[in-house]
């Protein structure tokens, strides 16, 4: 059965996947891949599944322990699925926990340019100078990885406003500002010296 829940999963069938759960299928079985179905849920960006496995209890933080995104909260998150990250928030998401790159979920929110998933990790209380592997902080990404435009903009003024260190450098001791000015992003420039970059 745990075979038949994985795979309404993925085809995002949420009426499937309550009527095997009411059959007493264990939600958070796993594949030949160590994913749940909420692994796959999420994936397809399908809603309701999700939506209903969250609300069944699905571990959000269960890794698969390969994959980039490993956990159903960190790949909802890298994606930008605001509708599935949401009510994983409610339910137990760990928000220290971090990806492949050593990174959680608020870093490749923001160079993705994901503003309201960015918004949302921020106001759940998510690390804002948490470094990733590559020496690299949210803000960082938000800068070094974009591509300077409205959207990236109002990310580096909302870590700014929440209190995210505008001198944080990398590895290289390179700031958040030296990098903004380098690739000819002034807005964002202007955004790190008013806060006092």
């Amino acid at each position: 059965m745990g075979r038949d829940l994985i795979e309404a999963a993925r085809r995002g069938d949420a009426v499937e996947i309550a009527r095997l759960l009411a059959q007493g299928t264990a939600v958070d079985a796993r594949d030949g891949t160590d994913r749940t179905a909420l692994h796959h849920a999420t994936e397809g960006n399908h809603i309701a599944a999700a939506v209903a496995l969250i609300e069944a209890g699905a571990d959000v933080n269960a890794s698969d322990g390969a994959s980039i995104d490993h956990t159903p909260y960190l790949m909802a998150g890298a994606r930008g699925y605001l509708e599935i990250l949401s009510p994983m928030l409610a339910h137990g998401a760990d928000l220290g926990s971090t990806n492949g790159y050593g990174g959680t979920a608020l870093i490749p929110a923001c160079e993705r340019g994901f503003v309201e998933v960015v918004r949302v990790l921020i106001k759940a209380g998510t690390e804002l100078d948490h470094v990733n592997r590559l020496g690299w902080t949210a803000l960082l990404e938000a800068v070094i990885l974009s591509d300077g435009g409205p959207a990236h903009q109002q990310i580096v003024a909302m870590l700014l406003e929440a209190g995210a260190d505008p001198d944080l450098a990398d590895r290289d001791g390179v700031t958040p500002l030296a990098h903004a000015e380098a690739r000819g992003f002034n807005a964002i420039a202007a955004l790190i010296r008013a806060h006092g970059g």
